[in-house]
């Protein structure tokens, strides 16, 4: 959605410059209250005009789990005021790419078929940055249609050595 990406834009920028100094540290409150706001029912609550922004902050705050910082109450709270509450997770998106910018690393989502342990995710994850050439933060999705194998996706690029592509490929190449 081309829309939400612009409206998100000017927030992610604006953070992104205000938080230089703890990139880490915002990066992962913005991620964790993203997935909050991501709530279909939280949205809708956010949305009421009966709702005000404190009892919204307080519901974020309760599911956070912790004490909400000043700083994320007060951009929470501009969110709120200007209508906003729901461009969140693409604000935490952006964020996250001016972040990696900054690092010159990139996001990785390795879908495997079975878990895959800390030992072999490091073997996977050194083979993934030689591969690719640069720094990734590697998250694991469990896919079991994949049958056996792994797909990666960084960015716009794909890696797909599972098995049930190569059974596609198969089945393309018998039928030509």
């Amino acid at each position: 959605m081309a829309e939400l990406a612009t409206i998100a834009r000017p927030y992610a920028e604006a953070l992104f410059k205000a938080s230089s100094s703890d990139v880490a540290g915002t990066s992962a409150w913005l991620e964790k209250i993203a997935a909050i706001a991501a709530d279909p029912e939280l949205q809708q609550f956010a949305d009421n005009p009966k709702a005000t922004a404190e009892q919204v902050i307080g519901v974020v705050a309760g599911a956070f789990g912790a004490p909400l910082a000043a700083h994320a109450q007060n951009f929470l709270g501009a969110l709120l005021e200007n209508g906003r509450f729901s461009v969140l997770p693409e604000i935490a998106k952006q964020f996250r790419a001016l972040a990696n910018a900054k690092s010159g690393s990139s996001d990785a989502v390795v879908y495997s078929a079975f878990p895959i342990d800390g030992a072999a995710l490091a073997n996977v994850s050194a083979a993934l940055e030689k591969r690719f050439g640069r720094k990734l933060q590697v998250t694991v999705q469990q896919e079991p249609e994949l049958i056996g194998g792994i797909r990666v996706v960084v960015g716009d690029e794909v890696l797909d050595t599972s098995v049930k592509a190569r059974l596609e490929q198969m089945k393309v190449a018998l039928a030509a």
